[in-house]
């Protein structure tokens, strides 16, 4: 059973190794926190059309731990763009042993700035919407 539906597109899915646990078997959350990193950045990415960097992390709130062998799936949603900022809710969830219902086990609130080339901020635009042919 399932703890609740889904936020938003997969944009990481991985298998939670040993190298990444403490002699608990839990995985460190601070590996969690980086492929949450890494999907949010992807989808900011997609958004604006180029280079962003991550500048601000809020609400976040690890639910249950992560083991060894489990497969973490991270889910993300653009929900807010300023001029230069996109915000993106992310959602981690794991199956354990590659095989149980999906399990949410952490979210949070990421905050990225579109850069250009030279690291400055730049405009953080939608992309654009084109008309088919068909459509005319």
């Amino acid at each position: 059973m399932t703890d609740a539906t889904k936020t938003g597109e997969l944009m990481v899915r991985t298998a939670a190794m040993p190298a990444d646990a403490n002699s608990n078997g839990d995985i460190f959350g601070g590996w969690v926190l980086s492929q949450m990193d890494i999907a949010g950045g992807i989808a900011a990415a997609e958004y604006s059309h180029g280079r962003v960097a991550t500048v601000a992390i809020e609400a976040m709130a690890f639910l249950k731990p992560v083991h060894i062998g489990d497969v973490l799936c991270v889910y993300t949603d653009v929900v807010n763009v300023g001029r230069t900022s996109i915000r993106v809710h992310i959602e981690a969830w794991v199956r354990r042993q590659r095989i149980s219902d999906p399990e949410k086990v952490t979210e949070g609130d990421f905050t990225f700035v579109a850069i250009d080339e030279q690291g400055q901020k730049r405009l953080a635009t939608p992309p654009e919407t084109k008309t088919s042919d068909a459509s005319k």
